[in-house]
């Protein structure tokens, strides 16, 4: 149980309830960040409708978004985002040993963009004052200005959710639990 009391979608204003509902069933398992959000509605209204409208305006490979998300996850530490994230990345093609070992440099099954990417995640999470602007020239091969910055603002709202979560104590939804689970089973 999160440390602020859940707010259930019955005390919500009918606006919110509405954006609370479409989240629920079109984002994911994240029930219980919403509860958590709606203590302040203008939060959960633009941070569920900035990932809604991010979902229905695809910029970025699903695979290279998991990469990201799951590399600031497992540097922070953040269980629930690790076992939402870990299944969704083994269905983009990499193996749960990649995934397991997504942090060491010789991380097998990583081709050359999916190390860019972790590179590049674990800059913006832990020095991105100090990245180099060659790096950027990097990133551009592979992907175009608007690309690099949903990919470094999603990099770092996955670190502020990472801390949401830990802070107030929100725990993981079932769902990812159990998706966890079966994905490891295999």
């Amino acid at each position: 149980m999160a440390r602020v009391r859940d707010i259930d979608v019955d005390e919500l204003s009918s606006e919110l309830k509405q954006e609370y509902e479409r989240f629920a069933a079109n984002y994911g398992p994240f029930i219980n960040q919403l509860k958590v959000y709606a203590h302040r509605p203008a939060a959960s209204r633009h941070i569920m409708g900035l990932l809604l409208e991010f979902s229905n305006d695809v910029l970025l490979p699903k695979r290279t978004l998991e990469l990201a998300l799951l590399v600031v996850s497992r540097m922070n530490e953040c269980q629930s985002c690790i076992k939402y994230h870990t299944p969704e990345l083994i269905s983009e093609g990499l193996s749960q040993v990649t995934v397991e070992n997504i942090l060491r440099p010789d991380c097998p099954g990583l081709d050359e963009l999916d190390r860019l990417v972790r590179d590049y995640s674990i800059l913006v999470t832990e020095s991105a004052n100090r990245i180099p602007d060659a790096f950027f020239d990097r990133l551009r091969e592979y992907f175009s200005d608007s690309q690099i910055v949903e990919l470094t603002l999603r990099i770092a709202m996955c670190g502020f959710f990472n801390r949401f979560n830990a802070a107030l104590q929100i725990e993981e939804e079932d769902e990812a639990q159990a998706t966890l689970a079966s994905v490891q089973k295999l």
